[in-house]
């Protein structure tokens, strides 16, 4: 029986860049398996997280490597969340619909699933403004 925990709180920063990806992805990957998470839900996450930072890389920075990224994984009473917070240009959620996936297909688009998936692969997402010039994004997962 691996030693698994209850409670944690970790911060990680980066560099608005595609190639920090791969960090983040293991950042997350080794705090939900800590957690308890198994194999299958932990890819479910690192993926949700992924495409909430490649989001920010592209729309919030507009590709410029020089933005910051902060992603802080917080774990307790099995709620596993992840705040990702950026200092990009906002936008609103609200205004993204749920796209007609058969629609998607016939038009054999690429791209532009990722706030479908997010919400797909996560509990709850909550997007916010916590002061001018940020934007926060918060994906949650409970552990069964």
């Amino acid at each position: 029986m691996k030693n698994i925990k209850n409670k944690i709180d970790k911060k990680l920063t980066i560099k608005s860049s595609t190639a920090n990806l791969s960090t983040v992805r293991n950042f997350i990957k080794s705090s939900a398996l800590e957690c308890g998470f198994d194999e299958e839900t932990t890819g479910k996450i690192i993926l949700a997280v992924d495409e909430a930072c490649t989001n920010i890389i592209k729309h919030a920075y507009n590709y410029s490597p020089d933005g910051e990224i902060l992603v802080n994984v917080k774990f307790y009473n099995k709620k596993f969340s992840i705040i990702i917070t950026d200092n990009g240009s906002s936008f609103d959620s609200s205004l993204i619909p749920e796209p007609n996936l058969e629609e998607y297909l016939k038009q054999k688009k690429v791209g532009g699933l990722g706030m479908f998936l997010m919400r797909k692969l996560m509990d709850q997402i909550k997007y916010s403004h916590p002061a001018k010039g940020k934007n926060r994004v918060t994906l949650v997962k409970y552990l069964s």
